[in-house]
């Protein structure tokens, strides 16, 4: 039975995935609950399957239905998997949304560089902080991560404390920012904890994740020993990671050329909040040619392989300003992304092809993960000690290493649950106990999409087999006034005997009309649909593939 201080968490997002996260908690009888939403971010889409969709969001349908129980939003860190939907989805919602400094500051500076975008007021909160949010109060624990200001919260309420770690790792020497307050963490243990729902991202990794200073160290050495041009690309938001290039620059004696807007923005946004105190200012791009070979460092956007982005337009030799040759040096200070792995290869083949020494994790400490792996996994636990524990921010693999581990560790209660699972914290016997509308969002263009958009099912299919469009005209006796006309998109052009595919499309358009009953031949929608029957079946035969088929049937 249902209690008045009933606990539960319900993730829309970031279980069973990375990225696109959104937790829910609620707080009271089934039907009169106080909801509190963890983090609002976004995924991006891989074009192989999703063409034309840069951004996936997560189906916020059951939060609008509740959105009068709404009592706030709150923020982990300023990453788009944990911020990225807010200027879409926020209207929808128009909830109180509480954040630290920079990540107030990095998603006002993100609206600005928006068309016209909603005015979304976020309440600052201080690091270290506790908020009083309806019946839940909130307290933001500092945790390393690789974004300033990421924060573990300590969400308290009358059934009990939840530790959501969002993202962190173990970096007693960050670059940037406060390591994780493991003192903190072990006196939230010994205040008790009803559940941790845990980052689970490197789960299957033993041992620790380096810290940012032996990247640091590693990445001076590089660019010292470097005699032509050297460009950094790493992820923008990585403010420790800028601060140790520009070290390394400094002591090189290069000067850094920062190559990208998103660098700009988020170089603006930690000189304002006090990340790059003590940082000289950087050069801007159309400066770098200006400098000798030997005293430039280029820290560019286009980690991932952004086709837009800085790196791929100067592996591509296109970038107005800045060019690399023979002898010159590119350091991939990141992880590659799963599913953006044929992006990156095309942008390193690029620039190899160039002659340019690419540098990648592979072969150097150039890059560490901002997530815990197993060993830190079993610390956080020892630290916390939860009555439950339930892994997110991770595949399924990821989910299922994550709970083995804690089972191990002692944990009295593991749950492995899914996006739109309703899961029962407390009180009480720790279960599922119910299921919610969850699902994706695509962005596409200015427009949202639900996954079952007939633009979006159209588009895949269209990127798989091309269309044909075919357009007639009938007399009133449901004759052929003319010939039809007849346009095949991304269609091969012959077949394997060598005939034009199109004029065989003809043909088949020509009888199906002719052999139709004349009564169906002055009926358009008939003489289209079997038109189109007829069309794809003959494009299939000679094809292998069934295209979309657009048939416009007129009459005079």
């Amino acid at each position: 039975m249902a209690r008045p201080d009933e606990l539960t968490f319900t993730p829309l997002g970031g279980v069973g995935e990375i990225g696109m996260n959104l937790s829910l908690y609620g707080l009271g009888y089934r039907h009169q609950r106080s909801w509190l939403a963890v983090d609002l971010g976004v995924s991006f889409g891989n074009e192989e399957h999703l063409p034309g969709i840069d951004v996936v969001m997560p189906d916020i349908r059951f939060l609008e239905s509740e959105r009068k129980n709404l009592v706030g939003l709150v923020l982990t860190h300023a990453h788009e998997d944990h911020f990225g939907a807010i200027i879409d989805l926020w209207p929808r919602l128009k909830c109180p949304i509480y954040a630290t400094a920079f990540s107030a500051a990095l998603f006002e500076a993100k609206c600005a560089g928006e068309r016209n975008p909603p005015k979304i007021p976020v309440t600052v909160i201080e690091s270290g902080g506790t908020v009083e949010i309806g019946p839940f109060s909130v307290e933001f624990i500092p945790v390393a991560h690789s974004i300033p200001e990421s924060h573990a919260l300590a969400i308290r309420t009358s059934a009990g404390v939840v530790l959501h770690t969002g993202d962190w790792k173990i970096d007693p020497t960050p670059i940037t920012g406060k390591p994780t307050d493991e003192k903190r963490l072990r006196e939230l243990g010994d205040e008790g904890v009803l559940a941790l729902i845990g980052d689970s991202t490197n789960a299957v990794r033993e041992g620790r994740s380096p810290s940012e200073q032996e990247v640091a160290k590693n990445l001076t050495e590089i660019i010292k020993a470097a005699r032509g041009r050297v460009a950094v690309t790493t992820f923008a938001s990585n403010v420790g990671r800028l601060r140790a290039v520009a070290e390394a620059a400094k002591a090189a004696d290069r000067e850094v050329v920062l190559v990208g807007r998103a660098m700009e923005r988020v170089v603006q946004v930690a000189r304002e909040t006090g990340h790059l105190d003590g940082v000289g200012a950087f050069r801007r791009a159309d400066l770098y040619g200006h400098f000798p070979p030997d005293k430039v460092l280029a820290l560019c956007t286009g980690s991932q392989g952004e086709p837009r982005a800085a790196l791929a337009r100067i592996a591509n030799d296109d970038h107005p300003q800045v060019t690399l040759n023979q002898g010159d040096t590119v350091i991939f200070s990141s992880r590659t992304i799963p599913g953006n792995e044929k992006a990156v290869g095309a942008i390193i083949n690029g620039l190899v092809t160039q002659g340019v020494e690419v540098i990648t994790d592979r072969t150097h400490l150039v890059h560490v993960s901002g997530h815990p792996r197993r060993d830190e996994l079993r610390e956080m636990i020892s630290w916390v000690r939860p009555q439950l524990l339930i892994p997110a921010h991770g595949e399924a693999l990821h989910l299922s290493e994550h709970a083995k581990l804690a089972r191990a560790c002692g944990v009295p209660k593991v749950i492995v649950c899914r996006n739109g699972d309703q899961v029962r914290l407390g009180p009480g016997e720790p279960a599922i106990i119910g299921e919610v509308p969850a699902g994706r969002i695509y962005k596409d263009g200015n427009i949202l999409e639900t996954a079952k958009a007939r633009a979006v099912t159209e588009r895949r299919k269209l990127s798989f087999a091309g269309c044909a469009f075919v357009a007639l005209v009938l007399d009133g006796k449901g004759e052929l006034a003319d010939d039809p006309e007849v346009d095949l998109v991304g269609i091969p052009e012959k077949n394997m005997a060598g005939e034009v595919i199109a004029d065989e499309v003809f043909d088949i358009v020509v009888s199906t009309v002719e052999t139709l009953p004349r009564a169906r031949r002055r009926d358009p929608d008939a003489v289209a649909e079997s038109v189109r029957r007829a069309v794809r079946s003959s494009v299939a035969e000679q094809w292998g593939k069934k295209p979309l088929c657009v048939v416009h049937v007129l009459t005079v």
